[in-house]
């Protein structure tokens, strides 16, 4: 068990942290909507109750969405377009690798490679499809659950009725929910690629060895 822990510690370590901060923001969204239900005169909801609310699922979906919006389309670009300098770029005058070739297959290289064709095809982007799948889906709920939020809101405040997940999509409150976070994730990506032309994280992937040129392009 330590050995596989130690082999597998970034992994456990991110996706604990995601299971923590995602329980104590379900506890917060919950005491803040019981708060907000206060207000109108309502009793309080129980905790298992509010994990089915559009208040948490648009909370949560929103959020997801341009975690893997920004994901999908940086590894998308980085595909295709170099930042000279930056330990995020590859090489300015890197062509396609050749150990990406099916001839260069090896014996325990993914199954895919030794298939070729459309499997292969797919598999060579996968990654990227895989994390803008990710975003559809996380898009989708936002969407759900955003249109269960707004009607409950607008049926609070001033009774009108409920309107469909077509017609939310519709509106400047959706837009501006996915907006101010898709120009967060992206800024906060452009910030790195930037900073690691100049700067430095001794032992980490993400930098340039320390003693590296600045114009060294690439890890």
């Amino acid at each position: 068990m330590k050995r596989w822990l130690r082999s597998n510690a970034l992994s456990v370590t991110m996706f604990g942290a995601f299971l923590l901060f995602l329980v104590l923001q379900s506890v917060f969204g919950w005491q803040t909507r019981n708060e907000e239900l206060t207000q109108y005169g309502l009793g309080p909801e129980g905790y298992l109750a509010y994990l089915g609310t559009g208040h948490f699922a648009e909370a949560v979906f929103e959020n997801w969405e341009s975690e893997f919006l920004q994901m999908g389309g940086y590894v998308l670009l980085t595909a295709y377009l170099v930042q000279r300098g930056s330990a995020e770029s590859k090489p300015e005058q890197s062509s396609d690798r050749r150990d990406d070739r099916p001839d260069h297959a090896k014996p325990d290289s993914p199954w895919p490679v030794h298939v070729r064709g459309l499997t292969l095809v797919v598999y060579r982007n996968s990654l990227s499809l895989a994390l803008l799948l990710l975003f559809a889906g996380s898009f989708l709920g936002h969407l759900f659950g955003g249109t269960a939020e707004y009607n409950e809101q607008q049926a609070l405040q001033s009774g009108a009725a409920s309107i469909s997940a077509w017609q939310f999509i519709q509106t400047s409150d959706f837009w501006f929910q996915s907006m101010q976070n898709w120009q967060s994730e992206f800024l906060a990506v452009g910030v790195l690629v930037v900073l690691s032309i100049f700067l430095r994280q001794h032992g980490s992937p993400e930098s340039k060895p320390v003693t590296a040129p600045h114009a060294m392009t690439g890890a």
